[in-house]
Order: structure tokens, then C-alpha cells, then sequence
């Protein structure tokens, strides 16, 4: 039986199926493929990040690899959501539906209060990650993004972890900016106005936007799970209604 593909985009903390708990099941109804991003391995050591070659990743994980067809539906969180618009910008036939989740897409609103304010907050910590030390640079960004203290890192994927928040290119920096024609959902946690404005203006150019609990990962919440299978769903149907 031909099942549709779903391609799920991480962010910048957990990665593959690890950073969607929520969303295993779907693989029942879908050929679900949670992806890793380029410098995101669970061996090799972290690599600076690049929106070319994650977005190269996602188009590659599209095209049809023996299972009777090529594209599909893709699910990206915050850092994932720039490289999964920049797919969908490229081969828009291949992209089906994007779910945006607290998608970090700073630089189609760079010029709106929120994303400003963020910038000015954190463009001095970009300037100078590559002089920082990991744990030094995790605890300031966890500080100015989430007000939050840093727990020294302990394991050694705790310290990869790190490594790779660092070596993530920010977001405001992504070469983004337009908006792709496919049906999109925005899904945020209500909790930050950064991503709520980015949702704004997202809707604006057609998104559907839903909010649900769970703070920066609401694709961990019962209600978060079901806005992206409900979505992925109605615009499956639809397709199938226009086709036959």
C-alpha cells in the first residue's frame, strides 16, 4: 500500500526521532523519514551549520527513491523551518504541505519590532561564538532567548550538544525571502512574540496559524500533535478531491 511521505526537520537541540516524540505514530499512516540536519550526527562531530545543505537534505529525502512517486508533506521546527521554506521555494511541486513549527524565519520579518529587538538582543553573542567557549556561549543564549540558567553539560552528547548551538549560522543571516506557494500551517506555543509575529506575517500571506501548550515545542502537546495530523490530513484530502 502507497503511503504518503512526511519528512520531519529538527532544530537546533534534538535531533532524527528523538525531536519528535509525539510523532512516531504517524509512521502507521505515512512513510514518516526524521531527518538529521547537516552537522547532526550521533557519531561524527558537530559541523557549522548550513541552510544550503539541509535544504539540499530535505529535497533529496523528497525525490522519488523506488516508492512510487516523489514529494510529500514536510514537518520543521524553529532552525529546520528555514531550510524547509527554502525547499519548498526550489521545487515547490515536490513539497506538498509545510508545518512550520516556532519557525525561526527571522529574516522575512527582519524589519518588525519583535525580530528587530531579538537581533539587536543576539546578533552581539553571534558576533563573537567563534571566541567563546561551548558551555560559554549555551549559557549566555539560554539566558538572553529563554531567561533561563544553563546546567553544566556532563555526557558527551550534552557536550556536542552545546558544540552545535554554537555552531548554528543565525537565523536572521538565512537567504530567505519570499514565501513559497504550497498550503502552510504555522504552529506556535503562544508564549514568545517573536515567533508570534513571524507567524503573523505568515499568515498574512495565506498560513493557517494554531497555537497550542508547550511553550517552544508545541509538537509535544496533546493539542500540538493533533493541529499537525489534522492538517497534513485535510490537505491530503483535498489533494485527492482536486485529482479525482
Amino acid at each position: 500500500m502507497f503511503k504518503q511521505r512526511v519528512v520531519f526537520v529538527h532544530g537546533a537541540g534534538p535531533f532524527g526521532a528523538a525531536a519528535w516524540p509525539r510523532q512516531h505514530g504517524m509512521a502507521l499512516a505515512y512513510d514518516a523519514l526524521f531527518l538529521r540536519r547537516h552537522g547532526f550526527d550521533p557519531v561524527a562531530g558537530p559541523m557549522e551549520s548550513s541552510f544550503t545543505e539541509d535544504t539540499a537534505i530535505i529535497l533529496r529525502s523528497l525525490a522519488d527513491d523506488g516508492r512510487g512517486g516523489a514529494g510529500g508533506h514536510v514537518v520543521a521546527h524553529a532552525q529546520g523551518a528555514i531550510a524547509a521554506m527554502m525547499a519548498a521555494v526550489q521545487r515547490p511541486d515536490l513539497v506538498f504541505s509545510l508545518t512550520l513549527v516556532e519557525p525561526a524565519c527571522l529574516s522575512l520579518t527582519a524589519e518588525l519590532p519583535a525580530t528587530s529587538a531579538h537581533v539587536a538582543l543576539m546578533q552581539p553573542l553571534f558576533d563573537v561564538r567563534h571566541q567563546l567557549g561551548d558551555e560559554d556561549f549555551q549559557r549566555e543564549f539560554l539566558r538572553r532567548m529563554f531567561a533561563a540558567d544553563l546546567q553544566e553539560p556532563s555526557s558527551v552528547e550534552e557536550k556536542r550538544s552545546a558544540r552545535r548551538l554554537r555552531l548554528q549560522v543565525p537565523a536572521w543571516e538565512a537567504p530567505l525571502h519570499i514565501v513559497p506557494g504550497v498550503p502552510t500551517m504555522v504552529l506556535t506555543g503562544g508564549w514568545e512574540p517573536l515567533y508570534e509575529e513571524i507567524a503573523g506575517y505568515l499568515r498574512e500571506t495565506g498560513a493557517v496559524h494554531r497555537v497550542a501548550a508547550g511553550g517552544h515545542r508545541p509538537q509535544d502537546s496533546a493539542e500540538g500533535d493533533r493541529a499537525i495530523r489534522s492538517f497534513i490530513a485535510d490537505v491530503s484530502r483535498s489533494a485527492s478531491v482536486q485529482a479525482s
